[in-house]
């Protein structure tokens, strides 16, 4: 019987393979107990365009606890400025398998505010 990562990661091989036929950049999204990621990946070219977490410490001067919504939604708006900066607005939303809600709905929402196309 497959534990409940092993499904994870097969939806989030699955959402890949659709998003790849699309031929547009993706952002990736990981979230611990602790933190969470969000990376922008060209995946032509094999590179992470940029990223943004709750590990940095611009992150850590504002908010105490990086496991929470309101950690969430401070990527999000990073991550979207970061894109928009390299000129990039259109992308597709790869959330790694993750149930759509609770902080990752939190920075998808942050990143569409901030201009985000997806």
């Amino acid at each position: 019987m497959k534990s409940n990562k092993d499904r994870r990661l097969l939806r989030s091989k699955q959402t890949r393979i659709r998003i790849a036929n699309n031929e547009i950049m993706r952002l990736s999204v990981h979230r611990t107990n602790s933190h969470i990621y969000a990376q922008l990946i060209d995946d032509k070219k094999n590179i992470v365009i940029t990223q943004a977490s709750t590990l940095e410490k611009d992150f850590r001067k504002e908010i105490i606890n990086g496991g929470n919504i309101a950690a969430a939604i401070i990527v999000g708006k990073k991550i979207a400025q970061n894109a928009k900066k390299c000129g990039i607005s259109k992308i597709a939303f790869d959330r790694s398998g993750y149930r759509y809600h609770g902080r990752v709905k939190a920075l998808a929402e942050a990143a569409r505010e901030e201009g985000l196309i997806f």
